[in-house]
């Protein structure tokens, strides 16, 4: 498979060809992050590649969506949780200033993070964190994505 999916993330996933889709869920697909120099990173992907905000959506859609980003907020949060004693909390994130498509990031924070750091928005951790090799997707993060996408999986029948 080739990196075709990282040009269109959404459309990708409709075809089921993105390799970072965990789960579908009601109105997105819950994606762990290509980065993961904080463990377990995720992202839900809005399932429409037209839809640019939150407010593009019809209120019960966006409900839905609202619903599935709190889903896998909670599926980060314990997943997190069991595979590292120094997880804090969880940090959701509407922001789209970078990609055109509605989009929520989900992001563990760690008791680990450099104390000048722990306490800010990830967005001010090292720009080389985003491109460092070290910190790319890869197979030794197949460990916290089955985790992640079991307690998405647990929510569902929760439900």
């Amino acid at each position: 498979m080739t990196d075709d999916w990282r040009t269109d993330r959404i459309g990708s996933a409709l075809r089921g060809e993105n390799p970072t889709v965990l789960r579908r869920l009601n109105a997105g697909f819950a994606v762990i992050g290509d980065v993961q120099f904080l463990p377990g990173y995720s992202v839900l992907l809005a399932d429409d590649p037209a839809v640019d905000r939150l407010s593009d959506l019809p209120r019960p859609r966006r409900l839905d969506f609202l619903s599935d980003m709190d889903r896998l907020g909670e599926a980060v949060e314990r997943a997190c949780a069991r595979a590292d004693p120094a997880f804090l909390r969880v940090n959701l994130e509407i922001l789209g200033n970078a990609d055109g498509f509605l989009h929520a990031h989900v992001w563990p924070r760690y008791a680990w993070e450099p104390a000048e750091l722990v306490r800010l928005p990830v967005w001010l951790h090292p720009r080389d964190r985003w491109s460092d090799r070290r910190y790319a997707l890869g197979p030794g993060h197949e460990e916290l994505r089955e985790a992640i996408g079991g307690e998405l999986d647990r929510s569902a029948l929760a439900t």
